[in-house]
Parts: C-alpha cells; sequence; structure tokens
C-alpha cells in the first residue's frame, strides 16, 4: 500500500511531496497508517473537501492511496479537514518533518 502526500499552499506557498509504501515502513508505522486509514474511512471520503470560506495562505492537501488495484485522492483544504482526517494529516506531517 502507498499513499502520496502532497501539501500545498502556505504563506511561502512551499510544496512538500512525499510518498508512504507500507513495503518500506517499520511494522509498526505501517499499523498506524492502516489504523488512521481506517479511522479515516478514507475510501469512503468525498474526492473533494472545500470549505466555502477562503482564507489565504491556507494549506491545501491531497492524498492519493493505492492499495492493490485500488486508488482514491481527496483534495481537502486545511480549514475543511473532516475531524476523521486530521489525525492521519497530522501524522503523515511529523513523518515528513522528522
Amino acid at each position: 500500500m502507498r499513499i502520496t502526500f502532497e501539501r500545498t499552499g502556505g504563506f511561502a506557498g512551499i510544496r512538500l511531496t512525499k510518498v508512504f509504501d507500507t513495503a518500506t515502513l517499520s511494522a509498526e508505522e505501517a499499523n498506524r497508517l492502516r489504523q488512521l486509514l481506517d479511522a479515516a474511512d478514507f475510501l469512503n471520503l468525498a474526492p473533494n473537501i472545500t470549505s466555502n470560506s477562503s482564507q489565504p495562505d491556507r494549506f491545501q492537501y491531497k492524498l492519493t492511496l493505492e492499495d492493490d488495484d485500488r486508488q482514491h485522492t481527496v483534495v481537502v483544504g486545511e480549514q475543511a479537514a473532516p475531524a476523521n482526517l486530521k489525525p492521519l494529516l497530522e501524522w503523515l506531517k511529523n513523518r515528513i518533518q522528522k
């Protein structure tokens, strides 16, 4: 299973991209990633999650999950992220910053 994380926007407009592959993660990290994806009900999230309010300098996230024959992409604005998706976003951001 692979998940591609992209973050764009923000004050400086710096793009951040990383691919996480469960084949190269530790068993603990791979299990945690699966748990977070399940908790977010990722495969059932809408492809585009937006907010009615426009706020400059906010981040936008694009997550693409590839698992066997399934692929699902979700694009979500920082302010529009549902509560069940936020732990996954935080986990991914923290892994990039390590």
